[in-house]
């Protein structure tokens, strides 16, 4: 039987340059996992945008490793994420491992290198996920995470994998698929009702991949909110903080990785400060798929009905911006009831979703 071995990929100066071999054959191996796993490429990555998130190691240290047999051959990857300013006491893994070459004892060996590699940065807990196409009814064969809302079947490979090495299951996410366009008539309704709801004191402000040097500021402290404000199960999470430094990076990577975003934001018009906020990513090469990132409601400020103000005005925005798009994924906790309400509203419909599994390595 032939063997292999586990390679940390380095990051080339470009996706042409002689020593790119590697990060190519990441990207392609993750992107078939992916696509196995959800039965088609919305998930894709280019080199490109692989190579632009792997430059940008300024707050979150980003190793990635490949499995090659003795012919070079990719059999699956290892992803982490270190955090490098807050929450440096966790790591986040991802692991895939090509559906021909599994029950070979390579994602075993990828998971006791991620242990490693998680030890040795002095990290305490670990984070992942594993996905599902759709959530099994509630019964025997479930499990159940410490929210109490949403379940992961048992017997699925996956799931068996983490939950056999002391994982936990900490929270479930679903997913939602949106058709678009929407109706413009049934978003402007919700977008008025909203407005409405809320008052004069809020108006909607739009930008795009960079914020205004006007908002840019306040734009940071909405996404370290977005660290403390939404739920999180039992995730040993701590406040992950931003300043308008971190924003130009994160937007100049963006700009590197070929994405562009579409950004609403809801002003609290007598204290010129952001309440609420969503973003839309598009990704590069897919003119269809659009996924829904961040959107969050301060607390201060919630009961006005802006989450729906901010969405239905993004999407409004969306299709004028990218009018080939045609659906829109997005990814909440189960326990989220307030913004799974909205996206329901809107006409979202579950489409899967997620088990959050945490690993403490100090137990």
């Amino acid at each position: 039987m032939a063997s292999w071995s586990i390679h940390e990929v380095p990051v080339p100066e470009s996706v042409d340059a002689p020593g790119a071999g590697p990060l190519l054959a990441l990207t392609d191996v993750a992107n078939r996992v992916i696509a196995h796993e959800w039965g088609n490429h919305d998930y894709d990555r280019t080199p490109q945008e692989v190579l632009g998130a792997l430059r940008d190691q300024a707050y979150v240290r980003k190793p990635r490793f490949l499995v090659t047999d003795d012919d070079g051959t990719p059999l699956g990857y290892l992803a982490m994420l270190l955090p490098l300013q807050e929450n440096t006491h966790t790591a986040y893994v991802e692991i895939g491992v090509l559906p021909e070459h599994r029950g070979q004892g390579i994602g075993s060996a990828l998971h006791d290198h991620a242990l490693d590699v998680a030890r040795a940065a002095g990290r305490r807990s670990l984070t992942g996920s594993t996905d599902h196409r759709q959530e099994p009814p509630a019964g025997d064969g479930t499990l159940v995470p410490s929210t109490g809302t949403g379940r992961v079947a048992a017997d699925a490979p996956a799931v068996r994998f983490v939950a056999s090495r002391g994982w936990q299951l900490e929270q479930v996410a679903r997913r939602s698929v949106l058709p678009v366009p929407v109706d413009p008539d049934v978003l402007a309704a919700h977008r008025a009702q909203a407005q409405a709801f809320a008052g004069d004191e809020y108006r909607i402000v739009h930008w795009g991949s960079a914020a205004p040097d006007e908002w840019v500021d306040e734009y940071a402290t909405l996404n370290t909110r977005m660290s403390t404000d939404v739920p999180l199960g039992g995730l040993d999470f701590e406040e992950d903080v931003w300043d308008a430094t971190r924003i130009r990076t994160t937007e100049a990577q963006f700009v590197d990785r070929g994405i562009e975003l579409v950004v609403a934001a809801a002003e609290h018009v007598p204290t010129h400060t952001l309440a609420a906020y969503t973003v839309l990513m598009l990704p590069p090469e897919n003119e269809e798929f659009v996924h829904q990132e961040d959107t969050l409601v301060l607390k201060e400020h919630r009961g006005r009905r802006l989450g729906m103000l901010v969405k239905a005005a993004n999407l409004q925005r969306l299709a004028e911006v990218r009018p080939g798009a045609r659906r829109v994924a997005t990814w909440n906790a189960e326990e989220n009831s307030y913004m799974l309400r909205i996206n329901i509203d809107l006409g979202f419909a579950p489409s899967g979703g997620s088990g959050e599994w945490q690993l403490r390595l100090d137990a």
